[in-house]
């Protein structure tokens, strides 16, 4: 095997990985959602949406500070679930791009 198939290799297992955090993310982000949909005036009790909200909470600060001063705080939970859908979308593309470039290599 090449150097050049290994580093390929090594690319895809580091966008692997970093497609499965996004992944974490982006469900319990929605999970978050949904609870607290389901959940209505009672979520701050319960421990499933404290241990959500956890992830969900930095989530919404990082998103704050990437994010226009303009955008307001409401709108945040949308624009955060934007962002980690865009990721998503662009590690789908990078994993498929890499998967098809280590298929046309030939064998050694």
């Amino acid at each position: 095997m090449s150097a050049g198939a290994d580093t390929l290799e090594l690319a895809l297992r580091v966008f692997v990985v970093l497609k499965g955090l996004n992944e974490l993310l982006l469900l319990t982000f929605i999970a978050q959602g949904a609870l607290w949909l389901l959940a209505g005036s009672q979520r701050q009790h319960n421990l499933i949406y404290n241990a959500f909200n956890l992830v969900g909470a930095r989530i919404l600060a990082i998103t704050r500070r990437i994010t226009p001063a303009f955008v307001p705080d409401r709108h945040l939970p949308a624009v955060a679930l934007f962002w980690l859908l865009l990721a998503e979308l662009l590690l789908i593309i990078a994993k498929i791009s890499l998967v098809l470039e280590l298929q046309a290599r030939p064998a050694a």
